[in-house]
């Protein structure tokens, strides 16, 4: 285990609606060290970027965090006031969204908004924000980047705007980059070369990232380690070799066989029975057992804990040191 910047332990995130409290997180802890790419993967629903907006301090109304810490850089986050957390939203922690096009402002210039992120956190002036907004332009391997600065987010394509969004949350250097379904949007041969160039910047500019994903296959190719999420509720975490090689947890399991596999490729791709819970009433015991063909009696009784197995690998399951879980990448070989 290397050296810990960011640290989340019992997050509990709820959103209080007229139809009743909502708990989009429940309980969650993981860590992300220096230096290392962490994955944060589940489906819709699972509360994957509540988790992110909840790290940021913007969790929108009616939702609140009600219980758990965040420490980032030893600095407790929970309980900061506004004023401080926009000195650490931008400069220290940058964020991409999901969605560029409804993210970037239609009425401004790229190089307008890029520049604006710079002025605000490292009091620099107009002209020298906008030589670094061009410069990161070029970073992110947007061509013609005098040109492209002074356009308009809808003169530029889906791949464009995307790198544009990432150059944003990278204008201040930040310790830590969260990236929330990044790649969602675009198309396949887009998707693998805006990740590969995250990577290479998260190793030129010795950063550490928060990747948000229900890709699989995009954690595998880039990230260190993983956290497997389901209704709110961590399942499982570990390296993503331990975790794909060996599966713990049989949402974990699932997840892994419904992703298409090129050796498997003549088998019967598996779907998961069902759909995430209503979070209004969630099941009772083990949220994940409705769904699972492994439930037992105790599974729907009692709320698992998340047990620890290996030095940096835990699961929250009953039965997890009793089964024999499958996964594609361990049955090809």
């Amino acid at each position: 285990m290397g050296e810990s910047l960011l640290e989340v332990d019992r997050l509990t995130t709820r959103f209080y609606t007229w139809a009743g409290v909502v708990s989009a997180v429940e309980d969650v802890s993981f860590h992300v060290d220096r230096g290392e790419t962490l994955g944060i993967v589940g489906e819709s629903g699972s509360g994957k970027t509540v988790t992110a907006l909840s790290i940021l301090g913007i969790v929108p109304p009616p939702g609140k965090i009600v219980a758990g810490s965040i420490h980032f850089k030893g600095r407790e986050l929970v309980g900061l006031g506004e004023r401080e957390m926009q000195g650490i939203r931008g400069r220290e922690i940058g964020y991409i969204f999901q969605d560029p096009t409804t993210t970037l402002d239609p009425v401004y210039t790229v190089g307008e908004q890029i520049g604006e992120v710079i002025r605000r956190h490292q009091n620099a002036s107009r002209r020298d924000a906008s030589v670094k907004a061009r410069e990161l332009l070029g970073l992110v391997e947007i061509p013609d980047p005098e040109v492209r600065a002074n356009q308009y987010p809808h003169q530029l394509s889906g791949g464009m705007k995307q790198r544009i969004a990432i150059a944003r949350a990278l204008s201040c250097n930040p310790s830590l980059l969260i990236a929330d379904e990044p790649t969602t949007s675009l198309d396949v041969t887009i998707q693998a070369q805006v990740l590969e160039m995250m990577d290479d910047l998260k190793a030129r500019l010795n950063m550490s990232m928060i990747l948000i994903t229900h890709d699989m296959g995009v954690v595998a190719e880039t990230c260190d380690r993983v956290v497997v999420l389901y209704a709110g509720q961590v399942c499982e975490t570990g390296t993503v070799e331990e975790v794909f090689e060996s599966p713990k947890h049989p949402y974990t399991e699932a997840l892994l066989t419904s992703v298409p596999h090129l050796a498997l490729s003549k088998e019967k791709l598996m779907v998961i029975p069902g759909t995430i819970p209503n979070l209004l009433d969630p099941p009772t015991g083990c949220r994940f057992h409705p769904r699972c063909k492994y439930a037992e009696r105790v599974c729907a009784d009692e709320i698992p804990v998340l047990q620890q197995f290996e030095e940096d690998r835990k699961v929250a399951c009953h039965r997890a040191r009793e089964l024999q879980l499958g996964s594609p990448l361990r049955d090809a070989a």
